[in-house]
């Protein structure tokens, strides 16, 4: 390679600007990246404190990095707080130990697998709906976290963490709040520091440990022949080794955690975005009266509720829970016309591709029809990808789809969720999409 295109970088602006983006991106991230690529294209570079960074904005550069060029990238420094959390989980493990990993989990995740979970998941939003009444008042997100904190403790663990879900959503909130402090230059030291917020982190650690623990020791006493990931992960075998009670742990908090965190999100955003359209609305219940007439899902219903799964994938195309994906390139990588140098933080934002009018027509319409060819096409792949593309696209993606399917045809065949306020809801941009002050909804019997 030259030097002429070793040099060859992309625009952006100036160093001089670096704590000025870290300020713009803490403040609104979206805004600020939508910004960047308006005034330098769908490449650019910029400085976040000491950290040098690029944002992609076009699909084929976004397959470049997930697919083609894969090797190439890590996770890097933003996941090395999530670390702390969730340890050596498949979130934040690389190379030939995540693929380890990855292949003794995979059985969890087979059709047959997810197939069985099914009533689970149904059982799960019956359970969350057995206080619900005509005219009550509700925040959406706490209800759709409780049920999804039922649920995943249920199809991942085999138990029912009944009185323990509230604390256990209070560690898991507390821990998630770690994550705002990513895109803060040498963040990890602070968790160091004995300040509030990292006590309160290490007590939602330490509180989350002996849950988990308590269940994989319980399990190891006394095995029983049960369908759950928990299971799975026990009897996982590479070869000859399994997995320590340390391994089982961090894959089964990963896995909690994402659980807990983004279906609960994929469907708080969905009933927003219902009761913002009614056309769509009344299109699925259409669906839900025809198909299921009254009864409850099961999972031969999936594949006979296809405007169900476009009301979810919409709602994941307008509103990503994972609104922003992140790489770290571990060498030199050529990009469009630009060389990005080793070590650069690479942003790939699922949120800004959804609504770009170059791969969406009328993109800021809630369309449930139009998504269908993203979702199931194969000409578009990239264009579409809430849950990431490649070789560490979300392993759970099938889960999350029969999950959010079923709770959304259980909920609405019986319930409809209505705004309590006309107000459009400000986003919370952490590591996840968040509605800042919850999802506050009425809720009117069909």
């Amino acid at each position: 390679m030259s030097n002429r295109k070793k040099n060859n970088l992309p625009p952006g602006p100036g160093p001089w600007s670096a704590l000025t983006n870290l300020l713009r991106l803490r403040k609104d991230s979206l805004g600020f990246l939508k910004d960047l690529t308006n005034e330098y294209g769908d490449i650019v570079k910029f400085r976040i404190g000491p950290y040098k960074v690029v944002l992609l904005n076009h699909p084929d550069y976004i397959k470049e990095v997930l697919t083609v060029q894969h090797a190439n990238f890590v996770k890097g420094r933003p996941l090395e707080l999530a670390k702390l959390l969730i340890g050596e989980g498949l979130l934040t493990s690389e190379g030939e130990f995540h693929k380890r990993q990855s292949r003794m989990i995979q059985p969890a995740f087979h059709r047959k697998m997810i197939q069985s979970y099914a009533e689970t998941m149904t059982e799960g939003a019956i359970h969350g709906m057995h206080s619900w009444k005509a005219g009550k008042e509700l925040d959406v997100l706490t209800e759709m976290i409780e049920m999804s904190t039922i649920i995943a403790s249920k199809t991942l663990f085999g138990v029912n963490v009944g009185p323990e879900a509230k604390e256990i959503n209070e560690a898991l909130s507390t821990a998630v709040s770690l994550f705002d402090r990513i895109s803060v230059p040498f963040s990890e030291l602070l968790l160091k520091v004995p300040l509030p917020s990292t006590l309160r982190f290490r007590a939602a650690k330490e509180r989350l440990d002996a849950t988990i623990f308590r269940m994989i020791q319980e399990r190891r006493k006394h095995p029983r022949d049960t369908v759950d990931l928990l299971s799975v992960l026990l009897n996982a075998q590479d070869g000859e080794e399994g997995m320590s009670d340390e391994q089982v742990r961090d894959e089964a908090l990963t896995l909690f955690l994402t659980a807990f965190d983004t279906t609960s999100l994929a469907l708080t955003w969905t009933w927003y975005l219902l009761a913002k359209n009614p056309a769509a609305e009344a299109e699925l219940h259409a669906e839900l009266d025809a198909v299921l007439a009254g009864r409850t899902p099961t999972w031969k219903d999936f594949d006979q509720l296809p405007y169900t799964r476009m009301v979810l994938g919409e709602s994941l195309r307008l509103l990503p829970p994972i609104y922003l994906i992140i790489r770290q390139a571990l060498a030199d990588f050529s990009i469009g016309d630009y060389v990005v140098p080793a070590g650069t933080i690479v942003l790939m934002s699922p949120y800004l591709i959804h609504r770009d009018t170059r791969f969406h027509e009328d993109p800021d319409r809630f369309n449930p029809r139009g998504v269908f060819n993203k979702i199931y096409g194969q000409s578009s792949k990239y264009e579409y990808f809430p849950f990431g593309r490649g070789p560490r696209s979300c392993i759970g993606e099938s889960f999350a789809w029969m999950e959010g399917t079923l709770v959304l045809a259980t909920i609405a065949q019986k319930w409809r969720l209505l705004l309590e306020h006309d107000d459009e809801i400000e986003l919370l941009l952490r590591i996840n999409l968040r509605p800042k002050n919850g999802m506050p909804m009425r809720l009117e019997p069909r």
